[in-house]
């Protein structure tokens, strides 16, 4: 209950912050299209989350035929989590990697990478699923693809009002002229907003990390399965960075798939660091022994 309050507080303030910028740059009216773009983009997100996160990395639905196995290994673990059996999905690239997404347990999938198919074993892959069965058990698929899709349009308004400060010139919407201070503000202020909805992100993803693997790992029964399956996504991940990945959907994945990216992006990533999730997962085994 706690974790959900928290989530619809910290999607507020997403809200927030995108009629903030519509305010800012464009006064009442501004403000005023942007909460009706904010509505929309939530009741959007909400019908369409999954497709939304699949499309984005060109994630293909599996059929039972291609993969017997899988599906008898995700079944079986779906049925431990108590939830329905999520429809399956294949990304194609070798950088090994998966995320969960859908707005509820009866509208959730699974996607993998092919990388992770045959990188990892099949009590690893196990860990894995399990992770991500929990993230749609507690609901945290839909929160997570309306804040990657929150964030990404705040970072493109954002972009956009710091060109048209560049470039537009005149007068705003109130009819302020926009002296040299203003636009210095303006340029300033810009990139501020993407950063402050990268940082909501962190605060939605990184305590929500901790308790999949937990959950997961009670799923499986394996944790150190799944922190061994951990490792090594994270020394693959820091070697090569997953094609199309983006800031504002890191946030799915199991392993931050930006995590081979030096500076200011990986300075603000959505996970925690996997050395301390790999040291709670045998935290965890120690006490089930």
């Amino acid at each position: 209950m706690i974790n959900r309050v928290k989530s619809v507080m910290l999607m507020t303030l997403l809200c927030v912050i995108l009629v903030t910028i519509g305010g800012y740059f464009g006064g009442r009216n501004g403000a005023t299209i942007m909460f009706i773009i904010a509505l929309g983009m939530n009741f959007y997100s909400y019908w369409n989350s999954d497709k939304i996160a699949l499309n984005a990395y060109h994630a293909q639905e599996l059929s039972e035929e291609q993969v017997p196995e899988l599906f008898e290994l995700v079944r079986k673990l779906a049925k431990n989590a108590n939830i329905p059996m999520p429809r399956l999905y294949i990304v194609p690239t070798s950088v090994p990697n998966a995320f969960a997404t859908g707005r509820n347990e009866n509208h959730a999938a699974v996607a993998v990478t092919e990388g992770l198919i045959s990188l990892l074993d099949k009590d690893e892959i196990a860990g894995v699923i399990s992770h991500e069965l929990s993230h749609i058990r507690h609901h945290d698929t839909l929160i997570m693809t309306m804040a990657s899709t929150f964030a990404t349009a705040i970072s493109y308004v954002a972009q956009a009002a710091q060109w048209a400060a560049i470039f537009g010139g005149g007068r705003d919407s109130e009819g302020r002229s926009n002296n040299p201070i203003a636009l210095l503000a303006t340029i300033i202020i810009a990139p501020l907003a993407p950063l402050a909805a990268a940082l909501v992100q962190m605060a939605l993803s990184r305590s929500r990390e901790f308790m999949a693997d937990a959950s997961g790992a009670e799923i499986s029964g394996k944790p150190l399965a799944l922190a061994s399956a951990l490792e090594k996504l994270d020394n693959y991940a820091h070697r090569k960075v997953m094609p199309n990945a983006k800031p504002s959907s890191s946030g799915l994945f199991i392993i931050n798939p930006l995590t081979g990216v030096s500076g200011f992006t990986s300075l603000f990533s959505t996970h925690p660091s996997t050395e301390e999730r790999v040291k709670k997962l045998r935290e965890i085994a120690a006490h089930m022994n």
